[in-house]
């Protein structure tokens, strides 16, 4: 999923794209508006999350000005502006959510969950792993130049969490919230049977063991 960051703090800017790159967005980051609305135009993107105060062209206007472009593309203002006429300005204006500086970056992440959810914006069903392997993330198949591979359902969520964020080393902790939830959590070893399951059907080195860290995949 491809988001527009448009932030002109150089220190947020980074941060805020360091968080989403880690969980496997591409972003393109711009620091004014008219920077902003050419790459708008020129390139296609899920999602807009727009900063107010900028230069050139404040982010009300900016958003404005492509919706009568017809530009529908879904947008979160980020802002220190607080006020409810600010607020009122920001949905006239079409935006889609709202986030008041200073913020947690995983309110951050759970508003831009809310926005896929809400318009349908999902990642591609069929993810290309190394140069022979495609992973349909709908059926939880793998599908090899031999034959396809079924993998389990909780086999598919495992990989699919590590693709999405193969930037970084992925804890058994992390895998067991964020795939299992509180209620019935896998122990340490069903986890790593999943893991070794996984290395089976891509090869022992697509999937790295960060020793006292977690796990990481280098096969993209």
């Amino acid at each position: 999923m491809k988001i527009l960051l448009l932030e002109d703090d150089v220190l947020l800017n980074e941060i805020i794209e360091e968080f989403l790159l880690e969980r496997g967005y591409e972003v393109v980051s711009c620091f004014d508006g008219f920077e902003a609305e050419d790459l708008a135009y020129e390139q296609k993107f899920d999602i807009f999350l727009f900063d107010v105060n900028v230069p050139d062209i404040d982010g009300f206007k900016l958003l404005k000005k492509l919706r009568e472009q017809n530009i529908k593309t879904p947008a979160i203002f980020i802002t220190s502006l607080g006020a409810t006429r600010d607020l009122s300005n920001g949905f006239e204006s079409g935006a889609d959510d709202y986030i008041k500086k200073p913020f947690e970056l995983d309110e951050l992440n759970i508003r831009i969950n809310n926005i896929k959810r809400l318009y349908g914006i999902d990642e591609d069903k069929v993810l290309t792993l190394g140069e022979k392997i495609k992973f349909d993330t709908q059926n939880n198949v793998l599908k090899t130049n031999e034959g396809g591979i079924n993998l389990t359902k909780k086999e598919s969520l495992v990989l699919k969490y590590l693709i999405d964020n193969k930037n970084r080393p992925v804890s058994i902790d992390e895998l067991s919230i964020n795939i299992w939830g509180y209620e019935n959590s896998p122990t340490p070893a069903t986890i790593r049977t999943y893991i070794k399951n996984l290395r089976k059907y891509l090869g022992e080195d697509t999937i790295e063991n960060i020793k006292g860290v977690g796990y990481k995949i280098n096969i993209l």
